[in-house]
């Protein structure tokens, strides 16, 4: 296996850790204090946009993957920054909103990578993770913009993402 495979998987499950870390902070019926939640949102993201990082074979490289990966951990990072800077909290969901679209961005474009290549299983679990994350990412990002179910789709996103993040791991590894 190459350095650059040995990247990609151990990004996609570093990635995919990070994900499950954010969908149980924030699952309500996950029972921590909310200084626990934070901090785990904070892992759960940062470990996500390390995950993106590794991922990118090289930074002077174009390929789209590529971008993609760059573009999520931007995504995250926006997110993180939301969390740890001491902001009111109409900057704070806009920070927040603004990552999940950055992150749905990226997945939308190594969605289209992979809808672009021939139909393998990798390629197939690859192609429907990184749609469930878009789709994950999505839902978070628009849940700020509905006050009455805000939580609900909020954890939903969370969870719908983690599943796409493990998807796209699982298919690095086989």
């Amino acid at each position: 296996m190459s350095e650059d495979n040995d990247n990609l998987l151990f990004g996609g499950w570093v990635v995919a850790i990070g994900t499950v870390i954010s969908a149980l902070a924030n699952t309500p019926s996950f029972s921590i204090t909310p200084s626990a939640k934070n901090d785990l949102k904070i892992i759960g993201n940062s470990l996500q946009a390390t995950g993106n990082a590794i991922q990118v074979e090289r930074l002077t490289s174009v390929q789209l993957e590529n971008i993609a990966n760059e573009i999520q951990a931007i995504g995250n990072t926006t997110v993180i920054s939301s969390l740890i800077l001491p902001f009111d909290k109409q900057i704070k969901n806009t920070l927040n909103t603004k990552g999940n679209l950055l992150q749905a961005l990226g997945g939308g474009i190594s969605f289209s990578e992979d809808w672009n290549k021939e139909r393998t299983i990798n390629v197939l679990y690859s192609g429907i993770g990184n749609l469930l994350q878009v789709i994950g990412n999505s839902m978070q990002a628009l849940s700020t913009q509905s006050k009455k179910s805000e939580m609900e789709w909020n954890t939903i996103g969370n969870w719908i993402q983690a599943t796409g993040a493990l998807m796209t791991a699982i298919a690095v590894t086989i």
